[in-house]
């Protein structure tokens, strides 16, 4: 029976533990799309408990809590750190199959060297030994990222954000990791929404155009593409909610009265049609831009958000209250695609959906676009993301992807979280990768060759991604 989290936790094979061991674990990290603050690292925050760094704004531990029944009170209520802390601890027992677990407990290890199983019983003690080391003085943001360490990582930036932690972290010397603004125009896509006028009102503002057209609105975005770029951005992150739209206008005059309607109203009366047909405009007129400045445009798809209306009314957005979306519109993102290729080419592009079920088809859409982009494909299957960046989704997700496309050309991990701890992620995901491998290759399926097991590996873990976002 093997040791629970052994040095060779998940790695089955004596191929995958060389791989592992002798290649992936001494990569650096690339996190590509993340949620961190960028003002915590300019200031170089330091948290005083676990709870701090565990449990504050992570809406998959909170999920993981009232799964078991925990009252709200210890999970986004009134209850101490500790006690929340403890509740959290209480459940771990539960979560076998979860990767809740195994990141919890990879994160003890490597950044509190806390071999303890994390459950009520010893809660109070990995409480004091993690308290501890946190007031040793070591463990700031900075030292989290300098230990874990990452080489780079995007945040996720609204285009009105005057960008300026990201400009004292460009300007401070003592500050090594490159920390990247990423492009996130959701607010201007959503004309259907209520709020839709007073953002348009603060894009004007943000990028001193005065907004009274659909022509003027993109020259605004223009204005901050450009300013995003000067700060060192070379990727947009589209939120997609659900399904991807398609339609097409037929004529300029229709797209211009649906983004005066959409401003005048506010959002209410869109018409579903109104709505396609706007977001299908502003997203082929952000992908010609993209293109031209050689950016990475990204599309995250297939999530119902807020589904909860009650607990949406009582907490707010990401709180642990989106789903998978099914009908996740497939058939419109190849129209769009096709539609962005006719305008000049299709930008550099990853597609994530969050239902595993469509890892086929974003597979086989991939191969129906894919063109060379300086020796690498053009368009890329992002990791198992959301509620698929779990053991079995991702290795379902990189099947699929070798089945269909190219694993070797894969750009592997992103955390895709708030937390700075979370980096441990990319060493699940490393291991899982090669366990697979290693499976492939000790079944006969792949050579048993050092070498072009060492690149593939390296490849995957660092190397395209450096090389896909020019790093």
């Amino acid at each position: 029976m093997a040791k629970f989290m052994d040095k060779d936790f998940i790695l089955s094979n004596e191929t995958a533990k060389k791989l592992y061991h002798n290649v992936a674990a001494k990569l650096p990290i690339i996190d590509y799309h993340c949620h961190i603050d960028p003002r915590e690292i300019a200031e170089n925050a330091v948290c005083t408990n676990i709870t701090q760094l565990w449990l504050y704004g992570d809406h998959y531990k909170w999920r993981a809590m009232r799964s078991c029944g925990v009252d709200e009170k210890y999970i986004t209520g009134d209850a101490s750190d500790y006690e929340k802390f403890k509740a959290f601890a209480s459940v771990m027992p539960d979560l076998i199959g979860n990767p809740m677990y195994h990141w919890s407990h990879l994160e003890l290890k490597r950044y509190f060297d806390c071999e303890l199983i994390l459950n009520e019983e010893n809660a109070e003690e990995i409480w004091r030994m993690t308290s501890d080391k946190l007031a040793e003085g070591n463990m700031s943001v900075l030292d989290i990222i300098k230990k874990s360490n990452v080489e780079a990582l995007c945040t996720t930036d609204d285009p009105i954000s005057d960008l300026k932690y990201h400009k004292q972290i460009a300007e401070n010397p003592d500050i090594t990791v490159k920390v990247l603004p990423a492009f996130r125009p959701d607010k201007g896509l959503n004309c259907e929404r209520k709020g839709f006028r007073a953002y348009i009102d603060q894009l004007a503002e943000a990028s001193g155009v005065k907004i009274t057209d659909i022509e003027s609105l993109k020259e605004a975005y223009k204005q901050r593409l450009s300013f995003f770029a000067s700060m060192g951005c070379y990727t947009a992150d589209h939120g997609i909610d659900t399904r991807v739209l398609y339609g097409e206008a037929k004529c300029k005059k229709d797209i211009a009265d649906i983004f005066l309607k959409a401003y005048k109203n506010d959002g209410d009366d869109i018409t579903a049609e109104e709505e396609a047909t706007y977001k299908t405009d502003l997203n082929r007129f952000f992908a010609q831009e993209y293109r031209e400045m050689g950016w990475i445009m990204q599309l995250h798809f297939g999530v119902l958000r807020n589904v909860n209306a009650v607990k949406f009314k009582e907490l707010g957005v990401d709180t642990g209250f989106d789903v998978i979306g099914a009908d996740t519109g497939i058939g419109n993102l190849a129209k769009l695609l096709s539609a962005m290729e006719t305008d000049g080419g299709i930008p550099k592009t990853i597609l994530y959906s969050i239902n595993p079920s469509d890892n086929e088809a974003i597979g086989a859409l991939l191969g129906a676009f894919q063109t060379s982009y300086n020796g690498m494909p053009k368009i890329m299957q992002g990791s198992a993301w959301w509620f698929n960046d779990n053991e079995s989704g991702m290795r379902e997700q990189m099947t699929s992807l070798a089945n269909l496309s190219a694993l070797g050309r894969f750009l592997g991990m992103l955390t895709d979280s708030r937390s700075f701890l979370s980096y441990t992620r990319h060493e699940y995901f490393r291991r899982i990768l090669c366990d697979l491998v290693g499976q492939w290759v000790e079944s006969g399926r792949y050579p048993d060759d050092e070498k072009t097991l060492t690149k593939l590996i390296e490849n995957i873990c660092y190397f395209n991604t450096k090389n896909y976002f020019k790093l």
